[in-house]
């Protein structure tokens, strides 16, 4: 994640008291109020209404691509930027409010780092008002742990439900798909999974955090290829089509490379790599069970696979409420024999 140095404020706020501190002090001890918190905040400290235009950024993790960051500023209609993260500092607030030239009102970073803090008034009247809310970087247990099943998230459901912008990178990605990894048991390797997709590891969930309308039965995964994680995708996918006789979906991101969806479906792709569009078949796997690898082959063609490439500019490519191309796109047929994946070149889907 780009981080530059920042003038802002550094907030720490409590339900009875509010002191303002220099982003270069170091942040009071908030352990001695129940229900005190720290962000950072650039811009106009008051709430501005504006008229957001919806969608979701999904980044698949390491340097933020400058343009898929200047898109989500403007689906904000130029409002309030909320960042939220379980651990780190305020790396995005200068580069969000200043360095990618974009108005908006302010740019405001919560540090929701314990799940007590998901109950915080405040913290729920700042999801509230913010037209455009981003997850960050970090690690997705914590996410899940300190933000699922709270007013944090009830909250974030109601701002997905009013139309704000949504995004998230790397791990802060990995929480928007309605079925998702939840990383509550560690990490999991493509190798791990494939060898027995009921590993402790492969821990899935389903529809109990976040619910944007666009992401429903898609899984997402980052860090596509530097992490070679196609075959825990297709891991994840087979669980949701057993465990829950889903039809499910995926969309995986390399490095540097961002998928943005307007409400309407349509995607464009920013930046260096691929973005990879997964469908599963109708036909759930030949053998999924807990000990075994993974067979899921229904005759070489388990699970079709749409590859776009991104642009500096943007190539638009692709719509999720059809889930088809709507360019002319790499597409291969993916499928996994005893644990192994194979992957095979189809026509156009």
């Amino acid at each position: 994640m780009i981080n530059p140095s920042v003038a802002g404020l550094v907030i720490l706020v409590s339900l009875v008291y509010l002191t303002y501190f220099s982003s270069t002090s170091k942040p009071a001890n908030s352990t001695a109020y129940q229900y005190a918190y720290t962000s950072w905040i650039v811009g106009d400290t008051s709430d501005v209404k504006s008229q957001p235009l919806g969608g979701v950024l999904l980044a698949g993790g390491s340097t933020d691509v400058d343009a898929a960051m200047r898109w989500f500023l403007r689906r904000s209609g130029g409002g309030d930027v909320l960042i939220l993260r379980a651990s780190g500092k305020d790396g995005y607030n200068e580069y969000l409010y200043k360095t990618l030239g974009e108005s908006v009102n302010s740019v405001e970073t919560i540090l929701l780092d314990k799940r007590e803090l998901a109950s915080n008034p405040a913290i729920i009247r700042k999801i509230r008002q913010a037209e455009a809310i981003f997850f960050a970087g970090g690690d997705q247990e914590n996410y899940v742990n300190f933000w699922q099943g709270t007013p944090v998230a009830d909250a974030l459901n109601e701002r997905i439900r009013a139309g704000a912008v949504m995004g998230g990178t790397s791990a802060g990605c990995g929480i928007l798909g309605q079925t998702y990894f939840s990383a509550l048991e560690g990490s999991v390797t493509s190798e791990e999974a494939l060898a027995d997709p009921y590993d402790k590891r492969v821990a899935m969930r389903r529809n109990d955090f976040l619910t944007h309308p666009l992401l429903a039965n898609i899984i997402t995964d980052m860090h596509y290829s530097a992490r070679n994680r196609q075959g825990r995708h297709v891991v994840f996918m087979a669980r949701a089509a057993t465990d829950w006789k889903i039809q499910p979906r995926g969309i995986g991101m390399n490095e540097k490379t961002a998928v943005c969806a307007t409400p309407d479906g349509n995607v464009t792709i920013f930046g260096q790599g691929n973005a990879y569009f997964l469908q599963a078949t109708r036909k759930k796997p030949e053998r999924c069970q807990k000990g075994q690898p993974l067979t899921w082959n229904r005759s070489g063609k388990a699970v079709q696979a749409t590859i776009l490439t991104g642009s500096l500019e943007g190539n638009t490519g692709f719509n999720l409420r059809s889930f088809r191309p709507i360019m002319k796109a790499q597409a291969e047929y993916w499928s996994v024999n005893s644990g192994v994946l194979a992957r095979a070149f189809a026509r156009a889907f």
